[in-house]
């Protein structure tokens, strides 16, 4: 009985989840993250541009909050939104600024926007990046287009949980065109990345000469502060 609960709440929240990502599509959109407190359901929206969800005198946020209250029959549900910092390396954003503009500018200039996106993300400090685009690009077969910059992993824990992946689709004239992005934040740590002992002792050493060198400063300035002192007090004496 305890584990149907549990399974009915994670469908309830993904089905909460899916709802609010079909309701804010092209507002920059990222993540819903759900959170029980004892005045009621707490949901946090992550978006690049929070002004658009909310509307002009929250009038948009209050009609969402109306919709989920009707819709999965939630008591008190507290909606926010928290705006993401770093835009290009979140890949929902990515991936669905990658579809705006295929279905801004067309399937033509689908390099142009691969490789501007690609060379966004890896100036922002990712490790590696790779971008899917298949469809009928440019041509009326269907093809897969792969736009890859840096290191990636594809298998192991790292890629499960250390790179981020979204997926999404451009409705186009010649159809529909699905879009896979991956990328992995600066921050991954990565099992196979090995340091040299003889080089972080040399930091240390470095860092104590940095140290020796600046209490050598201080010593000296208090030195001359106390002569400076003497020297004002010996002349009071002498007048």
């Amino acid at each position: 009985m305890i584990e149907r609960k549990f399974v009915a709440q994670k469908m309830k929240e993904y089905q909460i989840q899916d709802y609010i990502k079909e309701n804010l599509r092209n507002v920059g959109h990222s993540h819903t993250k759900m959170v029980k407190t004892p005045l009621g359901e707490k949901i946090i929206i992550f978006a690049s541009r929070p002004g658009l969800i909310v509307g002009r005198k929250g009038q948009n946020i209050k009609d969402l909050t109306k919709a989920l209250k009707k819709r999965f029959e939630l008591e008190n549900p507290q909606v926010e939104i928290s705006e993401v910092e770093q835009l290009n390396l979140d890949a929902n954003i990515v991936a669905e600024r990658i579809a705006s503009s295929l279905e801004r500018f067309g399937p033509e200039r689908f390099k142009g926007v691969g490789h501007k996106t690609m060379e966004d993300v890896m100036n922002s400090g990712a490790l590696g990046v790779e971008i899917i685009v298949s469809g009928k690009i440019p041509s009326s077969r269907a093809k897969s287009w792969r736009f890859y910059s840096g290191y990636l992993k594809k298998c192991g824990d790292i890629s499960i949980n250390g790179v981020n992946k979204a997926k999404t689709q451009a409705k186009l004239k010649t159809g529909v065109v699905g879009i896979k992005v991956s990328i992995m934040p600066p921050d991954t740590i990565l099992p196979d990345k090995v340091e040299l002992i003889s080089e972080k002792e040399e930091k240390v050493e470095e860092i104590k000469e940095e140290k020796e060198v600046k209490e050598e400063k201080k010593g000296k300035t208090s030195k001359e502060g106390e002569e400076e002192e003497a020297k004002d007090e010996s002349k009071g004496d002498q007048k």
